[in-house]
């Protein structure tokens, strides 16, 4: 398979080419298949490029009117140098390698792999915007740069410059033709048909041509069109010479401009004869360079493949000094492993032994709040015994209270004053009634009215102490658990501070009491530390 290879400069026109506008060439339902290699702001990569050297050129400057604020703006006004250059490479054309095809896949893997080499290539053209379109006829790659040089004695020693930039990379100007940008674009092309080989296709080469042709060759194509337009006029103005000729007689005016416009005519076939003859020797010389460029060619290709070979040769001995890198990482990641390993077990005894002190400390509050809660539930109980002590003795007196009580009811069934005396022979019914039996009921009354009061009031104490009773006993149960409960924690703090000194001894008092004095100077400085801390957010 043979193919063409196109290399020609773009218009630059990055939102094309990010297609944040769509124009009416692009089928926008391919446009997923494009490729955005990069797309950097230009006024970033000025900054990132030159900012530095602006800023040691401007310390240089002793007048203010040389003093650069912007140098993206310096390059935009100037008519020196363009902002930013686009070269466009394509492979083949809309009929051999169509974007819709399988060949056109093929051109996007060859322009895919370009691209991916071209920045290493080009170290001195900053590329900032690389995009390869397949929603268009032909697969091709748009590659927008920024051209640079370094340690420049001109200016800022890093600035931007096509020319130089190329020539620090090898590319010397010879004549016209043979400029710094067409070396490099015919070099690109010999990169590109490298790739293509790699794929099993070949460069078609057919010479020039007319649509990428160069400004200098743009320019003498236009001149021979102006030749020919020129010769084309001499005749017709020699056909008309020959009318006004036969009408001498009549037209002497006319004659007299006629051979003005004649002379005119002249002076400019002469001039296009003149130009035509130079164009003739630019293409001698054109013709000459290019038998030089391939005798330059052939010389680069020879030079080629020895780099090649000293390239196995590098490859080779980078492969070995992979291999020893890898031997030396392998066993850096053993020592590192081991390192850690020592390090976790390390950590582990130091998180054991603070776990440790923080147990001791725990169990030792932790005593003490025991022994704080003893005393207090010992208070509380020896307050609960006096309290059920007066509760046994109120008790005891409402007993006694009952006793007499009983001794009262008796004294009711015994004494005579409290017994209803038989009526005399000679009393009436209405006279015992009114002065014996009604006293008699009516002290009964007030009786029954005082006992029965009494006996509510007793009822009520007896509630009361029974409540009583059953809280201070459910009091005294609750508390009996909590003595419990504290002489299992004290077993356990005991069994703790036997498991201390059990490590003491396994460990070493000596070094358990270091860390333990480390762990209390590091507490102690955090906390000095959370003093300060809030002492000066007090402030």
């Amino acid at each position: 398979m043979e193919r063409t290879i196109s290399g020609m400069v773009g218009k630059g026109s990055v939102n094309h080419n990010t297609r944040a506008f769509t124009a009416k060439n692009v089928d926008s339902d391919r446009s997923g298949a494009n490729v955005h290699f990069c797309n950097e702001d230009i006024k970033q990569v000025y900054h990132k490029l030159f900012d530095e050297a602006l800023e040691r050129y401007n310390e240089k400057q002793k007048r203010k009117d040389r003093v650069i604020d912007d140098y993206y703006e310096k390059i935009r006004q100037g008519k020196q140098e363009k902002l930013f250059h686009e070269v466009i490479f394509q492979i083949g054309n809309k009929d051999d390698m169509n974007a819709k095809s399988e060949e056109g896949l093929l051109a996007k893997k060859i322009l895919t792999e370009f691209m991916d080499e071209f920045q290493a290539r080009n170290p001195n053209l900053y590329v900032f915007s690389a995009h390869l379109h397949m929603d268009e006829e032909t697969p091709h790659l748009h590659i927008d740069f920024v051209p640079y040089i370094t340690g420049s004695k001109r200016g800022l020693d890093t600035r931007v410059s096509l020319k130089s930039a190329l020539v620090a990379e090898g590319f010397t100007g010879g004549t016209r033709g043979a400029t710094e940008w067409n070396q490099w674009i015919a070099a690109e092309k010999r990169e590109l048909a490298m790739v293509m080989e790699r794929y099993g296709v070949k460069w078609l080469q057919k010479g020039t041509h007319e649509k990428h042709l160069s400004v200098l060759d743009f320019e003498k194509q236009e001149r021979a069109k102006e030749v020919a337009e020129l010769d084309s006029q001499k005749q017709e103005k020699t056909t008309e010479v020959a009318k006004l000729n036969q009408a001498v007689s009549t037209m002497k005016q006319e004659l007299m401009t006629t051979t003005i416009k004649q002379v005119r005519a002249e002076e400019a076939v002469e001039k296009a004869r003149e130009e035509g003859i130079a164009v003739q020797r630019d293409n001698e010389t054109l013709s000459a360079s290019n038998q030089q460029l391939r005798v330059e060619n052939t010389s680069l290709e020879i030079k080629k493949v020895e780099l090649r070979t000293d390239n196995r040769h590098l490859e080779q001995q980078q492969w070995q000094l992979r291999t020893d890198n890898s031997e030396l990482e392998m066993k850096q990641s053993v020592l590192q492993s081991e390192n850690q390993r020592l390090e976790q077990e390390q950590n582990k005894l130091q998180e054991d032994n603070e776990k440790l002190e923080q147990k001791q400390t725990t169990l030792q509050s932790d005593n003490q709040a025991l022994k704080q809660m003893q005393d207090k539930l010992q208070k509380d109980n020896a307050q609960l015994e006096i309290q059920q002590e007066k509760l046994r003795s109120s008790i005891d007196q409402m007993v006694q209270s009952e006793k007499l009580l009983q001794r009262d009811v008796r004294k009711y069934d015994e004494e005579p004053e409290w017994q209803l005396p038989e009526p005399g022979a000679f009393a009436s019914a209405k006279s015992f009634r009114d002065k014996v039996a009604l006293p008699l009921v009516n002290k009964l009354k007030e009786l029954v009215k005082s006992l029965t009061i009494q006996c509510v009031r007793l009822k009520e104490e007896v509630l009361q102490l029974r409540d009583k009773v059953k809280h201070l006993t459910s009091d005294v149960e609750f508390y009996k658990g909590k003595i419990r409960d504290m002489s299992v924690k004290t077993e356990l703090l005991q069994e703790k501070a036997d498991d201390l000194e059990r490590v003491k001894r396994y460990a070493g008092a000596e070094q358990i009491d270091t860390i333990i004095g480390k762990v209390k100077e590091k507490e102690l400085m955090e906390h000095q530390a959370r003093q300060n801390h809030r002492s000066y957010g007090a402030r």
